[in-house]
This record gives C-alpha cells, structure tokens and sequence, in this order.
C-alpha cells in the first residue's frame, strides 16, 4: 500500500491460497499421531473421533507455544485395544514446532517478493510491514518477516482484526459516512474469457 492524504493506493497484491493455520495444525497432528504410534503402535489416522481431538489439541499447543517455551498435549482414552483404553502424553517444545512447520514459513516468503517485485519497490523501502492472521502471532514467523523486510513488523494492529477492521472502513467510504479517504485497489488475479476452443483470454492482468 501507498498512503498519502488519505488516498490508500493499493500497489500490488499476491498470496498463497493454498496456505494457512491448517497446515501447521496438521503438522502437529502428524507428529502427534507418529508418537502415539511408536509409542503405542497404533495409527491414530484411521479414527476419525481421534483425529478430531487431534486436530483441537494441535491448535490449542500451537497458540500456547507463541508464548510458552513448551506445552503438553494431553488426551486422555484417545483408543483402546484389547489391552485397554490407551491415553495419548505428548511434551512439544517451541523449537520443536519451528522445525516442523519451517519449509511452511518459508514459503511465505514466495509471495512476498512477487509482491515487491510488482509494486516496483525493494525491502527496505518499505517503512510499516503489517501482520494479517493468527499465525502471525508465533514467534518464528515474526523473526522471518524481520530478517526479511530488515525491520519489526508493526505491533499496534491486531493481526486478527486488521481485515475486519479494512473491511469496516472502506464499508463506511462506500456507504458515505466516510469522506477523507479513498482506496485504489488493484484487481488480484487476471480477469478473461473463455474464448473458442476453450481457451483463456486475458482482457486485463492482475495488479
């Protein structure tokens, strides 16, 4: 974004789609359910009631370790077998998590410089580098934005507010309650036809 006199010029856009606080939540239940089955040999994947509490442990320890160093994971009868019900005791430390969602974060990164790349700007001439969503929170992904950008990310936005917060706003400028601001938005992907054949025909490009 470029904002001057109340003009917020969106410069460019770019994301990936196909990533989110879902996939480091099913990092964890995978490393949950490969300790369980070491431990237990029994491959918690194929229950599906299992893999529910899974996947709500997984989260809960994911926004505990944004501000603990360890937490445990700890269900109570997640199965049985003819020996008994069995409980599932797991300890996942901080580093733990950051290595397993590493390549995750990473990626992230993609975006970022085709951001950049179509704006026509470079890192460091960016002046506010704000967080957007959840798993902004966690410590990893703030030391990768700033080794990336060379600055700390803005920390007076709530990173779950910010899109409603936008959101509000431009609602208030379109509805006329807002006057002294004005946003340009650029379109995020290309817009076509399908044109004979089958064939996608671009009429105007993304940003």
């Amino acid at each position: 974004l470029e904002i001057s006199d109340g003009v917020i010029e969106v410069k460019s856009t770019n994301g990936d789609t196909f990533l989110g606080g879902e996939d480091f939540d099913n990092r964890i239940i995978g490393f949950l359910a490969d300790e369980f089955k070491k431990d237990q040999g029994i491959d918690l994947r194929g229950d599906k009631l299992a893999l529910q509490r899974l996947k709500e442990a997984a989260e809960k320890a994911k926004i505990e370790l944004s501000s603990s160093k360890e937490t445990e994971i700890n269900l109570p009868f997640i199965t049985a077998d003819a020996s008994g019900p069995k409980h599932l005791v797991v300890k996942l430390s901080r580093a733990k998590l950051e290595s397993l969602v590493d390549d995750l974060i990473q990626r992230t990164l993609g975006p970022c410089r085709a951001a950049i790349k179509d704006a026509s700007v470079s890192a460091n001439e960016i002046d506010e580098v704000i967080l957007v969503g959840g798993m902004t929170r966690m410590p990893k992904v703030i030391e990768t934005v700033k080794e990336f950008f060379g600055k700390d990310p803005a920390r007076n936005v709530n990173p779950d507010e910010v899109v409603a917060i936008g959101a509000a706003v431009q609602g208030a400028v379109l509805k006329g309650d807002v006057k002294d601001v004005l946003l340009l938005d650029v379109t995020p992907l290309s817009l076509g036809i399908e044109t004979l054949g089958g064939v996608f025909t671009r009429l105007i490009d993304r940003n």
